[in-house]
């Protein structure tokens, strides 16, 4: 959905989810950088490259990486769960800013969500699926 903000500049939305983690993101005209729940995204994602290049990868696809910034709201699960769902949100926000977007980073896999969860822990097990040590006697 594209709003604008209080300096009258355009906004697009995405969310993004993984796991057990939803990020909602904010592309906002500006240089480039990224912020997560209010602190800088090296900070955030501890200084890890992995996590910065998967939040960033679908810029750098458009060409776009100093043209926006990204601005994230993330909750839930690990850090790399939550770069994951980073990298979707700010996918399907290009995706909203220009619908010609949609094809080279569709190719690229970025707007395609991962269904893997977390399996439940049965009974009798100790584990999804660990079972406890087996003994003929």
């Amino acid at each position: 959905m594209q709003a604008t903000d209080q300096s009258n500049r355009a906004v697009y939305w995405g969310t993004g989810r993984r796991k057990s983690s939803v990020a909602r993101v904010r592309l906002v005209p500006g240089s480039g950088k990224l912020v997560v729940n209010g602190r800088a995204g090296e900070e955030y994602l501890q200084f890890n490259p992995a996590y910065l290049d998967a939040s960033k990868a679908p810029l750098e696809t458009l060409g776009l990486e100093g043209d926006y910034d990204i601005l994230v709201n993330v909750r839930g699960g690990g850090l790399t769960g939550q770069a994951d769902s980073i990298k979707l949100g700010v996918a399907r926000a290009l995706c909203e800013l220009d619908p010609d977007n949609r094809a080279p980073l569709k190719i690229e896999g970025y707007l395609t969500r991962d269904p893997r969860k977390k399996e439940r822990k049965k009974y009798g097990l100790k584990k999804a699926r660990k079972a406890p040590q087996f003994s003929k006697r």
